[in-house]
């Protein structure tokens, strides 16, 4: 039987991993190069599967609640590299952008190691969250100066 502890510790790593590999598929292809070339020591990747683009089926719902259709079909580059360590990361990413794809599931292999986590961490995930953050803020002020608020006059009648 599993620890209590044990359980928390995978849970927190499975959604910590999670959380990862969404920043790295949001991140700027500029953004996973200079974190790359901040890198003081390389890892040696292997390709295990790609980098290859693909088209996946997005499903959408009318007005959110609806009953599912297909919308239609974008295009996603994935890519499963393996470190020296034997570390695999992987990555999925929007567009046809092979070396993004390609960097990133090598960051995600990183992120996955103790002794590198801490780098990915501080050099590429706060920085995408933070810009991330940003952007989310601009358009809710950029909505909000659009807001309109409607009121009702009453009427002297009775």
């Amino acid at each position: 039987m599993i620890s209590a502890d044990r359980k928390d510790a995978a849970s927190q790593t499975v959604s910590g991993r999670k959380r990862a590999a969404d920043l790295l598929a949001r991140a700027e292809p500029s953004e996973l190069q200079a974190a790359w070339d901040a890198l003081p020591q390389k890892p040696v990747a292997f390709p295990v599967r790609g980098p290859e683009t693909g088209l996946v089926m997005v499903r959408g719902r009318i007005g959110g609640g609806g009953a599912p259709f297909n919308l239609g079909e974008v295009t996603v580059t994935r890519a499963t590299v393996r470190l020296e360590s034997g570390c695999i990361g992987h990555a999925q990413a929007l567009g046809a952008d092979r070396e993004k794809a390609r960097l990133a599931a090598i960051l995600d292999a990183l992120w996955q190691e103790d002794a590198t986590r801490h780098f990915v961490e501080q050099a590429l995930l706060s920085p995408i969250t933070e810009r991330i953050a940003a952007t989310e803020r601009r358009k809710a002020d950029e909505t909000a100066a659009t807001r309109v608020d409607f009121f009702t006059m009453v009427r002297g009648d009775n």
